[in-house]
């Protein structure tokens, strides 16, 4: 479809909303939700041009987030259990040569080496906090800051491992089929991503950003994670170059200690970090007291005063 004139939007009509490049759907939905309950209808709804980066609300999400690894590991023994998973799955210990791309603080990389002792195990991350901690962590690996989009190293690889990072890279299409034609033929490529887009901790994390006085600064904040795509879509894509593919997804329930801003700490390490680079102190704190607020509505807290995440997430091992 051609693109529309910026003056002039289209009909919000019952088609798919990526027809119509350089518009974004925006609404309110209903309240009463909790975590309990799903899928609130739109309760009004306008369709908005999409952000400019020559503006300077939209430009800020044009800047690259922060990482901490402090705020990171706080988590570490519930983020370790999906690695631990996905790694049960790759079998055969004929593995000489490892690559842990998106390795955060190295709490991967680790689990890596303790899967395959004799591989020779290297670790990537852009953030060069993250880097600085998993040095600290394993100081006889070699580590190194680069983007995975641009990851130049060749390979080939017996195992590449990606745990919660490639949400954050966009065009899987082109980028999968890369990494695989980095494996050794019989090598694998093993992934995990985060699969709670419609969970209520993100539907409120776009629903705070939308409704406040940060709402110009973070309009384009949601969009820091690329675009979710089902378990069939990338099984589908995966085949074309893959002799196999084993794909599932499992929701983990994680119990925290310290209630619903337990899960406020959770996320400031990951998810929130879009939503809350581009706001100066005030406008954070001001966020971070709503959101909280929000959360406590849709994640009450159990007797014992801890609370329990939903957390589902979507794995495969696709082997050359």
């Amino acid at each position: 479809m051609a693109r529309l004139a910026s003056a002039q939007a289209p009909s919000p009509r019952a088609l798919p909303f990526d027809d119509f490049p350089g518009w974004r759907l925006a609404g309110s939905r209903d309240p009463g939700w909790n975590a309990s309950g799903r899928g609130r209808n739109l309760r009004a709804f306008a369709l908005m041009p999409e952000p400019d980066p020559t503006r300077p609300q939209d430009a800020a999400m044009e800047m690259p987030m922060s990482w901490s690894a402090t705020q990171y590991s706080k988590f570490e023994a519930e983020r370790n259990r999906p690695i631990r998973d996905l790694l049960a799955q790759l079998q055969g210990d004929n593995v000489a040569s490892a690559a842990d791309i998106g390795c955060g603080p190295g709490n991967s990389t680790e689990l890596l080496k303790q899967r395959f002792p004799e591989a020779t195990v290297i670790g990537m991350d852009s953030s060069s906090d993250m880097i600085e901690a998993a040095r600290k962590r394993m100081p006889g690996t070699g580590f190194e800051i680069a983007d995975i989009a641009g990851w130049q190293n060749p390979g080939p690889f017996d195992v590449i491992l990606s745990n919660a990072a490639l949400q954050w890279v966009p065009d899987h299409r082109a980028l999968l089929p890369a990494l695989i034609g980095k494996l050794k033929e019989g090598g694998c490529l093993a992934v995990q991503m985060p699969d709670n887009l419609d969970e209520p901790a993100h539907i409120l994390m776009r629903e705070t950003a939308a409704d406040g006085p940060w709402a110009a600064a973070l309009v384009n904040a949601s969009k820091a994670r690329g675009t979710r795509q089902s378990a069939d879509w990338y099984y589908r894509l995966l085949r074309e170059s893959a002799s196999g593919v084993d794909i599932w997804r499992t929701t983990y329930h994680h119990p925290l200690a310290g209630g619903p801003p337990a899960i406020v700490e959770w996320f400031k390490g990951t998810a929130l970090r879009p939503f809350l680079d581009p706001l100066d102190a005030a406008q954070r704190a001001g966020f971070l007291e709503r959101y909280t607020a929000a959360i406590a509505q849709a994640y009450p807290a159990l007797p014992d005063g801890s609370v329990l995440l939903p957390f589902p997430r979507l794995f495969f091992v696709a082997t050359r």
